[in-house]
């Protein structure tokens, strides 16, 4: 079992940056990939990011590409996201998720996580 507690979501203007924080328990952290993926109001969850066991490998969705980073401290069983340049269209909930059996790279191919953190909302206004 994974347990998955995101925070630092909030409201900011249009060009602002935001971190998201996500923090795991119950398996070892440093054994899985992590992902992010959000859903804005009336449309699907989609594809965010994803970043290695070790932070070796990152994927990107084409749209968060050079604006957002995301970065793992396996010491603090934490991941991270960094989203500058923000845009009104990032506005949506913001989740961290993994599938321990899975890459980060399967992630960014489509392989859906069996752990889901509750979520936290990102506005950006304009």
């Amino acid at each position: 079992q994974v347990q998955l507690v995101e925070s630092g979501g909030g409201l900011v203007q249009a060009g602002g940056s935001l971190r998201l924080s996500c923090a795991a328990s119950g398996r070892t952290f440093s054994s899985y990939p992590m992902g992010w993926f959000r859903q804005a109001p009336g449309k699907e969850r989609e594809f965010v990011g994803a970043i290695s066991w070790n932070g070796g490998s990152t994927y990107y969705a084409d749209s968060v590409k050079g604006r957002f980073t995301i970065s793992r401290d396996n010491a603090k069983n934490t991941v991270y996201l960094q989203m500058d340049s923000l845009k009104p269209e990032d506005t949506a909930v913001y989740y961290c998720a993994t599938k321990p059996s899975a890459t980060a790279r399967a992630m960014y191919g489509g392989t859906i996580p069996d752990y889901w953190g509750q979520g936290t909302q990102v506005t950006v206004s304009s």
